[in-house]
Order: C-alpha cells, then sequence, then structure tokens
C-alpha cells in the first residue's frame, strides 16, 4: 500500500536510523548498558591527570601560582662576600624550610672559605615536582670570584608526610644502581667536551638529577664540574626505559610526580614538630669505614697507610695499586694540591679511601695564632666538601707540631688529631728501597704508618709495601676503620691503646 504521506514516512525513519546509530557508537555502561544522561558525570581538570608544564632545561617545571600560600625568602648571610640566595617557603613544609636554609648557607660559607677571591653568590630556585605528597625544588646558584663566573645546580626532593628531604642520588636505588648510571652517564656525554674520566658514583656529582616530561632521566652537572667552565651547562638524559631498574621506590614516585601535571597543590598537614629536613644516607655517600672488617677483632691485623701533602701527579697509580690488593689508605689532604688535582680526591673519596685534612699550604701550626690556624683547616674542609660532598672529622698537623691552641682549634672544627707510630722520612731518603723497608719493618697491628704521596719513590716503594703487607696478611684499612669513633681535638698515635 502506498502511504498517504511518504514525506513524513522518510522523516521518521531517519529519526529512527539516527537513533540506532547513536546507540551502536554510544561507549557501553556499566554491565554493557550505555549511560543515561543522569549517568554521565564530568571529570574536573582537579581529578583528571593533567600534562606535566613547560619544561626547563629539559626537567619538568611546575608553576608558582600552583601553590597557594607559596612565599619566597632568602638566607641570612653574614659573611664577607655578597650574597643573595632566595629559596620557596610552602604552607606547612617547615622542614623543607630549615634544610634549604641550612644547607645553602653551608653552600655559601664554603664558596667564600675555599675562593680567596670569593665576591658574590646569587641563587634563585623553581619547582619540577609537586604532586602526591612530594615536592622537587631545582636551586641555581651563580659564583662570582676573581677569576670567573659559574653556576651550580641542585635538585632536593621533600616527601611532605615525613618531613624528609632527600638529595637527588636518593633517587637511585643503591650504589650498584648508581654506579650504572654512572657508566651511562659517561657513554651520553662522550661526544661532548666533557672528561669521562671525572664522572665517579658519588652524591656530589649526582645532585642535580629530575626528569623530562617524557618521564627521562635527567642529569645536570655545574660549570666546571666535568669540563671547563667555558663549557657551561653540561647535562646527560638516560631515556625512561634504561633508567626505570635503577630508580628506588621512592625515585618512582618522584618521577610519577614530576611528569603528571597539577592544578593546585597544598600540603594539608605539617609533619611532626620534631622533623628538621635531615638528609637520609644515600648512595654516593661513602663511608671510610667498611662494615665487614672488625680491626678490634685479635684474628684480624689491621694496619692504616697514610699518605701526607697531596695529591700529586702519581697518586691514581698509587690509587691502582690500592684496588687491585682490596687495600685501604687516608689521605692527608693540603689544600693547594687539592685546587690542582680536584678529581684525583674525587676518585679517591668514590674508591672508598678517607679523605683527611692537612691544612692549606702546610705551615707550622704551633708558629701561628687561632685565626690563622682556623683559617687553614677551614679552607681545606672547604675545598674537599665541594667536591666530594664529605665533610672531614679527622686532621694532621704538618711535622705533628701542635699546641694547645691547635688542640682547642681542631676541637672546634671537629676535628681529631692525627699523628703516627711508624715514620718512613720518605720525604728525606728519596730511596724506595729505604722507604719500604722502613713502612715493612714498623708494621704491626693498630700502626700508623706516615708517607706523602707526592713523592715518586714514595710510589715506587708503595708497590712493595702494599704487595708484602698484603701476603703477610695485614688488612689495610683507613684510619677511621683502625680506631673507630674518636674524640675532635684528641690526639691519636696508632690503635693499639683502643
Amino acid at each position: 500500500m502506498t502511504p498517504d504521506h511518504p514525506v513524513l514516512t522518510v522523516a521518521i525513519a531517519l529519526v529512527v536510523l539516527v537513533g540506532l546509530l547513536s546507540m551502536a557508537t554510544r561507549p557501553p555502561g556499566p554491565n554493557g548498558m550505555s549511560p543515561s544522561t543522569d549517568d554521565a558525570t564530568t571529570v574536573s581538570a582537579e581529578e583528571e591527570d593533567l600534562p606535566p608544564a613547560e619544561e626547563v632545561d629539559g626537567l619538568t617545571d611546575v608553576r608558582a601560582d600552583a601553590l597557594p600560600g607559596l612565599e619566597e625568602t632568602s638566607i641570612s648571610y653574614e659573611g664577607g662576600g655578597e650574597v643573595t640566595v632566595a629559596y620557596p617557603v610552602i604552607p606547612n613544609a617547615d622542614p623543607l624550610s630549615d634544610f634549604l636554609d641550612r644547607t645553602l648557607t653551608e653552600r655559601a660559607s664554603a664558596f667564600e672559605a675555599a675562593e680567596p677571591g670569593a665576591r658574590s653568590m646569587t641563587g634563585e630556585w623553581r619547582l619540577t615536582a609537586a604532586r602526591d605528597g612530594i615536592v622537587g625544588v631545582r636551586v641555581t646558584t651563580t659564583e662570582t670570584d676573581s677569576e670567573e663566573t659559574r653556576e651550580g645546580r641542585s635538585i632536593y626532593w621533600y616527601e611532605t608526610g615525613d618531613g624528609v628531604v632527600r638529595g637527588s642520588s636518593s633517587l637511585l636505588a643503591g650504589q650498584a644502581e648508581l654506579e650504572e648510571l654512572n657508566e651511562l652517564v659517561r657513554e651520553a656525554v662522550s661526544d661532548t667536551a666533557a672528561v669521562t674520566s671525572s664522572l665517579y658514583p658519588i652524591d656530589a656529582l649526582y645532585d642535580s638529577v629530575g626528569f623530562s616530561s617524557e618521564g627521562d632521566l635527567v642529569v645536570e652537572f655545574d660549570d666546571g664540574q666535568i669540563a671547563p667552565v667555558s663549557e657551561g651547562r653540561l647535562h646527560a638524559v638516560i631515556d625512561r626505559d634504561e633508567a626505570e631498574g635503577l630508580l628506588s621506590e621512592f625515585g618512582l614516585r618522584a618521577r610519577d610526580a614530576a611528569t603528571t601535571g597539577v592544578d593546585e597543590f597544598t600540603v594539608e598537614t605539617a609533619p611532626e614538630a620534631d622533623k628538621d629536613g635531615s638528609v637520609e644516607a644515600a648512595p654516593g655517600v661513602m663511608s671510610p669505614r667498611d662494615d665487614s672488617v672488625d680491626c678490634s677483632d685479635p684474628e684480624v691485623r689491621c694496619v692504616a697507610l697514610t699518605y701526607d701533602d697531596g695529591p700529586g701527579g702519581r697518586t691514581p697509580e698509587l690509587l691502582d695499586m690500592l684496588a687491585a690488593h682490596d687495600a685501604k689508605a687516608t689521605f692527608f689532604v693540603t689544600g693547594l694540591p687539592v685546587r690542582e688535582h680536584p678529581w684525583t680526591v674525587r676518585r679517591a673519596y668514590a674508591e672508598g679511601h678517607e679523605i683527611a685534612n692537612h691544612t692549606l699550604d702546610h705551615p707550622d701550626l704551633a708558629t701561628i695564632g687561632a685565626g690563622a690556624v682556623r683559617s687553614n683547616l677551614e679552607t681545606t674542609q672547604a675545598l674537599v666538601q665541594r667536591e666530594t660532598g664529605h665533610t672531614m672529622n679527622l686532621m694532621r698537623p704538618p711535622y705533628g707540631s701542635r699546641n694547645g691552641t691547635v688542640d682547642q682549634v681542631t676541637e672546634e672544627l671537629g676535628l681529631a688529631q692525627i699523628l703516627w707510630g711508624v715514620d718512613t722520612n720518605d720525604w728525606k731518603d728519596r730511596k724506595a728501597g729505604v722507604v719500604s723497608e722502613r713502612a715493612l719493618d714498623g708494621a704491626s697491628d693498630g700502626a700508623i704508618i706516615l708517607m706523602h704521596d707526592i713523592h715518586d719513590t714514595t710510589i715506587d716503594a708503595s708497590r712493595k709495601i702494599i704487595r708484602e703487607l698484603d701476603e703477610r696478611g695485614y688488612t689495610m684499612v683507613t684510619v677511621s676503620q683502625l680506631l673507630g669513633t674518636t674524640e675532635p681535638g684528641q690526639v691519636y698515635v696508632d690503635g693499639t691503646d683502643l
């Protein structure tokens, strides 16, 4: 039968067809049913995973206005140079503020102590993460001395729940993972001006590690740290998949926080009042003690080889010898050679040897005033700390010369005084055979043996000394391993009285 109203019939058919197509293409609701209008929800900007903010220097960047109540302040520094270093103050994150204030003040003090021509230091900050209870703060400092201007960079990671600030190396699962990362970074920067032999798996080098928006690991270095200052900022990017297995549980959470955008971030509750933002032990923080060695065990014979006045040009050769016999030594370094061979100090620290203070320019401390004693020691403290991150707690007075003033200053600086029980007189008798004979004849359980790694004959003698001590069953350890806990200002000659 022919319809009386063909146009109307066609229109109705089209409406039905459109409805059927709509039902066929609509995403199913629960249990496979198509959702009704009443079931539909709108996801707010605060709830959805926003893309990360734009990158700065290849690192994720969070807008400051995403943190309500965020303020900026600067450290209060009373040194001689011009210092203006700013840091963020986030509501309910006092441990982070306390940590940044303390750490950046110490950095300014170390700069002024290590660089006699220090003129100015400025610092600014950015946020590289702020989500899921984790905040990443990137601090960039600019130091100017009498010779040059250079930038330094660090990223600190704060967990709002426990009030702990972690350094960047804490993103790694352990020392083995940091060592693996170090090799990847060496490869990544091999086609740049970087000196790859200057790279060691220590916290002081891996103190600025963050993420790109894709989750790649970004490692950046201070100007002059692994290449000439003129090269500026050098960095390495490790692919996300390649870095995946290197990250700690915290590192994985930090990556998620950094790579997921945030519309607004607040710290709802302050952590416990006794938290001060102290950094936990982390990969790259090397200990001068080996827990597997107990020098108090009667069956373990320990001896401490010590080398003064360096590092010297052949100290790396000595480090090779020590490594071949799994031996450790203590290097009482002098500040001026540290400036000349900073990467050797870095290597010695990375390989588990102890770095200790032997003043800046080797004066007779008993003949100068308290201020000069303090300045001489503080400068070398700062030089080593800036290079390795290590704060030394042992010193050796040049010539063994000390008095009440030296005792008082070393106590105030937290330094124990280490003398020796066996003197090879290698500075006077430049014959390798004589030096090795004296060291081996004097070796006994608990002995501290004095040598100097700036003399060729001492380096030559050490080859025999290390080999024969090993063959005789001695364990060559650091002074701290031999003595255990020492008291600042006190004098120690050997380990036999402990």
